[in-house]
């Protein structure tokens, strides 16, 4: 099986994607994941074709497939919420813009939470932001991802994705991306993993499954929290996220890291290249911070 493996990487203004690439490459990594700014905030550097350029070249000289590759979109854009509307279907339009300068074909959305609105107002805001931002001449995918059910979140079931995949008029313009962690605190057993695919596979669909966050969770299943946690540190398991993460029916779905970083007596330090090789090894390191140390000395 190809492992398609990778973790969430920086871009800054200075080094853009060109440097996302390079932190990829040091962790071990085959794809990667980025914000294109501070998911806190529309503060945004213009997109330098140049640097995009150095970034594809070096990708294709280490065989990474930019098909592979996942923009995240900033946490702040809400389309749930009639509060800002306008505001977030014009900045989702322009990172959608900055996401397909890049050449990226993939970007994660999470749906929004409704904020007193209810479920069925908040979906109906999603769906309209959506048919308003996606175009047939629209060259990036939008995956809505699964998320936990904290607060007033939509689509912590799949039945409530489903809805929205449903209501967007370009089908081919949106997908899902499944996020360990949060289907665990959303209720679904991930000891039983291979029927939560098949219940996915039944509501959804399998060939919407277009990016996999492969993080373990703090949390009980149905805690409903989201708090992530290193791989086999938390309560799904190092065996259980194998089992997914090399699951046959996901072999061509990237698999993007998302765990926290880790405390260590030198600060706290990415877990990544540990946590791929872990992976890759199908092996749990209860060394982790030592092993993680010793690669930043």
């Amino acid at each position: 099986m190809n492992l398609i493996i990778g973790s969430h990487v920086s871009f800054n203004k200075d080094k853009q994607m060109l440097g996302s690439v390079i932190e990829a490459l040091s962790y071990g990594s085959n794809t990667f994941m980025f914000y294109t700014g501070a998911p806190q905030n529309t503060n945004r550097s213009a997109i330098c074709s140049n640097l995009t350029d150095l970034a594809h070249n070096l990708m294709l000289n280490e065989n990474i497939n930019i098909d592979d590759v996942v923009v995240h979109a900033p946490y702040i854009i809400n389309l749930a919420n009639d509060k800002n509307f306008d505001f977030n279907v014009k900045f989702l339009k322009e990172e959608i813009e900055r996401v397909e300068a890049l050449g990226v074909k993939k970007l994660v959305l999470h749906p929004g939470s409704h904020v007193n609105l209810g479920l069925e107002k908040g979906t109906s805001n999603i769906i309209k932001a959506l048919n308003e931002c996606l175009t047939s001449k629209t060259n990036v995918i939008v995956c809505l991802e699964t998320m936990a059910g904290k607060g007033s979140e939509i689509g912590y079931r799949f039945e409530q994705l489903k809805e929205i995949l449903d209501g967007v008029k370009l089908k081919d313009k949106v997908g899902v991306c499944l996020d360990t962690c949060h289907i665990n605190d959303a209720g679904y057993d991930l000891n039983n993993f291979d029927e939560v695919l098949d219940e996915f596979d039944k509501i959804i669909g399998l060939d919407k499954l277009l990016v996999l966050h492969i993080n373990d969770s703090k949390n009980i299943k149905g805690a409903r929290k989201d708090r992530h946690e290193n791989i086999g540190y938390g309560t799904i398991g190092f065996d259980n996220l194998i089992k997914i993460i090399y699951n046959e029916k996901l072999k061509d779905v990237p698999k993007i890291l998302e765990t926290p970083y880790v405390d260590t007596p030198i600060g706290k330090l990415a877990p990544y290249k540990r946590e791929i090789m872990m992976i890759k090894d199908k092996k749990f390191n209860d060394n982790l911070v030592n092993d993680i140390v010793s690669d930043n000395k």
